[in-house]
């Protein structure tokens, strides 16, 4: 018995559905030089609204996002006009006031991104953006220890310069009265607890939602940090106007500033997307925030330097190997951003297995 003839819809004047049908016109053709097919042309009105997966103005939409966010982040640090430094508490306590809006507001970004190129995965928005429980347990810990072993070199270096024994250390830091001092410092807070928040908030948490439909999940790793590297080149117009420091030195500070914070936001990147939650890249980040960049050079004149180093090498290759296995995605319960990278790429690669 002849079987019903395929039927192909073409539009002639759709963007949005051309990719679909460029997929289609062999089969298409194939059918009809059969006799088994046949092609119906349609306008664009004909044709359902399609997610503008693959097109131009996803990644035009993904990329003003992105940078309508990083402007606003850092925009809002300067509504406050103010002859005091940034390190003022009044300073601190102002700033602190508008970054917190902005990152109360960042997900409507996300939202709103969403809601205009119609790409809408399964995960909830919050979900898609790190905030959820499932593995919560695991994403709290895994990636603060994996950092920690990056840093095992700097955190030897700081232990045998503590005039405490390890006893004193751990009664130190369970004295409530040591985090009452803490929570009172102005730069402590914005160091160790709002920055890392709101910068992972705004800078991952939001950001690679919109570029890994367009990028990919690896490309997008390597682009989100640029934005946030960007973003830090403001504290170049406060040494500027305080004239704390000469132009060659501001300059070449803020260069290495951001080749720093671009490379630990990708790092972060890293682990924001093999995870799925956004705690993880908020602890890594208040950790190194504490630790700063390793004091090499007091390293070299350390009368134990031989151990130090070793302990920096050792610290070095045990983070490589145990990159991907303290990741795995299976730990920590579904990916969300490797479902949306598998629905809008077509693929995740090695990333999220």
């Amino acid at each position: 018995m002849k079987s019903f003839p395929r039927i192909f819809f073409l539009s002639l004047q759709n963007p949005v559905a051309l990719p679909t049908v460029q997929r289609f016109k062999s089969a298409a053709a194939a059918a009809m030089s059969e006799g088994d097919g046949v092609m119906i042309a349609l306008d664009a009105d004909t044709l359902p609204e399609a997610p503008l997966v693959g097109s131009r103005r996803l990644c035009f939409a993904s990329v003003l996002s992105c940078l309508l966010l990083a402007c606003s982040y850092v925009g809002s640090l300067y509504v406050w006009r103010s002859d005091l430094p940034r390190d003022h508490p009044a300073v601190i306590k102002r700033r602190f006031t508008s970054v917190l809006i902005v990152s109360a507001l960042s997900p409507v970004f996300v939202w709103t991104w969403r809601e205009y190129t119609g790409i809408k995965p399964g995960p909830c928005l919050f979900a898609l953006m790190g905030i959820r429980l499932e593995g919560i347990f695991f994403a709290a810990t895994l990636p603060l220890l994996l950092t920690m072993v990056l840093f095992l070199g700097p955190l030897i270096q700081l232990t045998m310069d503590c005039p405490w024994d390890f006893i004193d250390g751990l009664k130190v830091y369970f004295d409530p009265r040591f985090w009452m001092l803490c929570l009172s410092d102005m730069r402590w807070m914005r160091n160790q607890v709002v920055a890392p928040l709101t910068e992972e908030l705004v800078f991952r948490a939001c950001m690679l939602p919109m570029l890994i439909p367009c990028a990919g999940l690896w490309s997008s790793i390597f682009t989100c940090p640029l934005f946030f590297g960007v973003a830090h080149f403001h504290h170049v117009i406060e040494l500027l106007r305080f004239r704390q420091g000469t132009l060659s030195g501001i300059f070449l500070s803020a260069v290495f500033q951001f080749s720093y914070t671009a490379v630990f936001g990708a790092y972060t990147a890293f682990i924001f997307v093999r995870t799925g939650h956004l705690v993880g890249p908020v602890l890594c980040h208040s950790f190194c925030n504490y630790m700063g960049f390793p004091a090499l050079s007091t390293a070299l004149e350390h009368s134990q330097r031989i151990t130090i180093f070793t302990f920096y090498l050792l610290g070095m290759l045990l983070f490589l190997v145990l990159l991907f296995p303290m990741t795995d995605p299976t730990l920590y319960g579904s990916a969300p951003l490797c479902s949306l990278a598998q629905m809008t790429q077509g693929g995740v690669g090695t990333l999220c297995s």
